[in-house]
C-alpha cells in the first residue's frame, strides 16, 4: 500500500498528463448525457443487451412464489476434512437433518452432499447453474463447514464462497433472473470472540403496467452468514450449530406468516439472546455470544406460500394493480 502523507492525489500518467477521476453523478456520463462510474476505465464497445422473462410486475412487493416447483436446495454438509489439520465437526449431521426436513416442508427439492472435495462441490453447483429454472420459485444453497476470514472449507481445500453465487448472476443463469437466490453459510469467519455486554433496564427507555425493465445482474441475492466477519461461529456437538438451530425453529414457526427478512431478524434475535457458550474449563471461551450477518441484494420480499395455495397468485394480482396506481399517481421531487 502506498502512503502519500495524508494527501489526496490525481494520477500522473507517463506522458506528463494528469489523469482525472470523477465521482458518479446522476445524469452525467462525461458527455453530459448519462451516469458516470467511480472506476476509471477505458471505454469499450457497448455490451449486447441480455433479456430474461419477467417473473413479476416491476413494482411488485413480493417475489412470485407459486411456480410449478419451489426450487432446488443444495446442502453441502462437511463433517470430516483432509486439509489444514481441521477437526471433525461433531453435531453437523443434526444440523443437516433438521435443515433438510425444514426445507422439504417448504416444498424444496433438497439434495444433500456429504464431505465433498472442492472439485466435486464445484461440479454439483455448476450442474445446477446450468439447469432450466423457469418453473422454479427460487434457489437455495447451504454450506455447513469450517471457515476463516473470506473462505470456507471443502473436504480437501479452502475456497471463496463468492465462487458459489457468481455462477447464478442473471447474465449467467437467466432462468433465475428476478428470482431469489439464497445462500446460508454455517462456518466461522475468523477467531475473534464476542463476550457480549450486559444490558440493564432504564426507566426512561419505556416512557414513551410496464412491459420490460432492466435489473442489475447481481440483484436478488440473499447471503446469510452464521456470524459476522472475523468472528467465531459456535456449534453444539449434539444439538448442532446455534445458527441452524435458530433458523430451523423460526422457519417452522413463521415461514407461512412472515417474510424471510423478518424471519431472519428473529433468527438473529434467537441466536443473540438464547445462546451462550458453556466451556467452564476454558475461561477465554466460556460465556461467549454470537450474532448472524445478513447481506441482502433482494429487491422484493420473500414469502413462502403454502404449497398448492392460490394466495401468492391473488397477492401478485393485487400488487400489479397497486403498482399501476402508484406509477400513475407518482410525482417528481
Amino acid at each position: 500500500m502506498d502512503f502519500n502523507n495524508g494527501k489526496d492525489e490525481v494520477g500522473q500518467m507517463e506522458n506528463g498528463l494528469v489523469e482525472i477521476f470523477h465521482d458518479a453523478e446522476d445524469g452525467r456520463n462525461g458527455n453530459e448525457n448519462g451516469d458516470e462510474g467511480d472506476a476509471h476505465g477505458k471505454p469499450g464497445a457497448t455490451a449486447m443487451e441480455i433479456y430474461a422473462n419477467m417473473p413479476v410486475p416491476k413494482y411488485a412487493t413480493h417475489y412470485k412464489m407459486d411456480h410449478q416447483k419451489r426450487g432446488i436446495a443444495l446442502i453441502f454438509n462437511h463433517e470430516s476434512f483432509e486439509c489444514g489439520g481441521l477437526r471433525s465437526r461433531s453435531g453437523t449431521n443434526e444440523d443437516c437433518k433438521n435443515f433438510k426436513d425444514c426445507l422439504k416442508s417448504l416444498g424444496f427439492d433438497v439434495q444433500v452432499f456429504k464431505d465433498l472435495n472442492y472439485m466435486e462441490l464445484d461440479y454439483q453447483v455448476k450442474q445446477v447453474a446450468a439447469m432450466d429454472h423457469s418453473n422454479h420459485d427460487c434457489l437455495l444453497i447451504a454450506i455447513l463447514s469450517h471457515g476463516e476470514m473470506g473462505i470456507v472449507y471443502a473436504k480437501d481445500n479452502p475456497y471463496k464462497p463468492d465462487n458459489l453465487w457468481s455462477l447464478f448472476t442473471a447474465d449467467k443463469c437467466p432462468t433465475l433472473a428476478g428470482k431469489p437466490k439464497m445462500f446460508f453459510l454455517q462456518a466461522c469467519q475468523g477467531d475473534k470472540l464476542d463476550a457480549g455486554i450486559n444490558l440493564t433496564l432504564s426507566r426512561t427507555e419505556i416512557d414513551g403496467e410496464i412491459n420490460t425493465y432492466k435489473i442489475p445482474v447481481q440483484a436478488d441475492f440473499l447471503i446469510v452468514y452464521s456470524t459476522v466477519k472475523g468472528y467465531y461461529s459456535w456449534r453444539n456437538t449434539t444439538k448442532g450449530s446455534w445458527f441452524i438451530q435458530a433458523l430451523c425453529e423460526e422457519l417452522k414457526r413463521r415461514a407461512h406468516t412472515e417474510d424471510l427478512m423478518t424471519i431472519l431478524t428473529f433468527v438473529s434475535q434467537r441466536v443473540a439472546m438464547d445462546f451462550e457458550s458453556n466451556v467452564p474449563d476454558s475461561p477465554t471461551m466460556h460465556r461467549q455470544k454470537q450474532i448472524p450477518c445478513v447481506m441482502s441484494m433482494l429487491t422484493r420480499l420473500i414469502k413462502f406460500t403454502v404449497p398448492g395455495s392460490n394466495t401468492a397468485e391473488d397477492s401478485l394480482e393485487n400488487e400489479h394493480k397497486n403498482a399501476k396506481k402508484t406509477v400513475t399517481g407518482c410525482s417528481s421531487i
